[in-house]
């Protein structure tokens, strides 16, 4: 009778450890042991324990194993079993990989109350598809393709477009202010305006200046008598309205004969004369027939100038582009260049967010 009930022991303890060993239980299982590139495969984890206890699942990130990566999981599906006393729980794992491999998966870890249990491993096996797509049969799959460019399409570029044709003006404004001040110059030029002298004064500045530079006197009097020609010439055209410029002495004289001033035209021909002789005969005049002929100018430009108006109103001789600007013309321009900078600023900030954009 004692060995009996020893034996009842052993075996009530027996199948109250096999009950405890049993009271978790978790499986793994893949609804597809081959994929071909680029199909998912669903692992689905399956956890069975009392309804009263508590279940961790793994936590995975991107990545099964290395090559197989997880793409989605589902939320923990529960089912309660034998009158609530028993409880499934399922979660589903969406996989897939891009390299043709035999992949071993690991078992999975579940914690129930502290105590960790684990599932079977699993084996996936990815191909390559190495034929074409048969039309008769659309289930095929393609090989897998090259990274392809996107098409250009000219929307993506107007503002981009519109940014560029709105900094130009500014680009080239900067141009402009580093020109002038490489150069030294003031950014803002002034505009001077000179009233037009009468032909007479113009004639005695420039004799004046012949008179200071003494051309004759430094063995040069071929060059001292074109030059004081020259300003007699222009001096005729200005005051007597004909080309005296493309006329000949002689026929300068003629046409000055018109005049009633005799003795200013006689001092004038030889003058001319003299000048003809040193242009083209080579004459070397005397230093007093210099003098001469030099005076004779100024007194045929006396003789013949014009009289001046004296209640002629006197011109201004510089005005500035400031100046001419009033008060409000000021404020304007100072908020339209505020405005200006505004925008450009915000341009610049634009693109180099596009370009960051499009290069990233």
């Amino acid at each position: 009778m004692r060995i009996r009930k020893y034996v009842l022991l052993i075996l009530l303890g027996t199948a109250m450890g096999q009950a405890r060993a049993q009271s978790v239980t978790v499986d793994a299982t893949i609804d597809s042991l081959q994929i071909l590139i680029g199909e998912q495969a669903h692992v689905k984890l399956e956890v069975s324990l009392d309804a009263d206890k508590r279940a961790v699942f793994p936590v995975i990130a991107d990545t099964l194993v290395r090559g197989v990566e997880v793409l989605d999981v589902a939320k923990p599906d529960t089912q309660l079993l034998n009158d609530g006393r028993r409880a499934l729980i399922t979660q589903e794992y969406t996989i897939t990989s891009f390299d043709s491999a035999l992949y071993y998966l690991p078992p999975l870890e579940v914690i129930v109350d502290g105590q960790p249990y684990r599932s079977k491993a699993l084996a996936l096996k990815v191909y390559s598809p190495q034929v074409p797509l048969d039309p008769e049969n659309p289930e095929s799959f393609f090989p897998p393709k090259t990274v392809m460019d996107p098409p250009f399409a000219w929307e993506d570029w107007y503002m981009f477009i519109a940014c560029v044709l709105l900094l130009t003006p500014f680009l080239l404004l900067g141009i402009y202010f580093l020109k002038r001040l490489r150069d030294n110059k003031p950014i803002i030029r002034k505009v001077k305006v000179e009233p037009k002298l009468p032909p007479h004064q113009v004639a005695m500045q420039e004799i004046e200046r012949i008179k200071q530079e003494k051309t004759w006197q430094k063995g040069l009097p071929k060059e001292y008598y074109t030059e004081l020609t020259d300003t007699l010439r222009t001096y005729i055209k200005e005051r007597f309205h004909f080309n005296a410029l493309e006329m000949t002495s002689g026929e300068i004289i003629e046409k000055l004969l018109e005049t009633n001033d005799k003795q200013a035209i006689a001092d004038l021909r030889e003058l001319f004369q003299t000048a003809d002789l040193v242009k083209f005969a080579k004459h070397n005049p005397l230093m007093n027939e210099n003098d001469a002929n030099l005076l004779s100018a100024i007194d045929f430009i006396n003789e013949t100038k014009e009289q001046e108006d004296p209640n002629a109103k006197p011109q201004p001789t510089e005005i500035t582009v400031v100046e001419k600007r009033s008060l409000q013309t000021k404020i304007l321009l100072g908020a339209g260049v505020a405005v200006m900078a505004g925008m450009f600023i915000w341009a610049l900030v634009y693109i180099c967010k596009e370009l960051y954009n499009y290069f990233a």
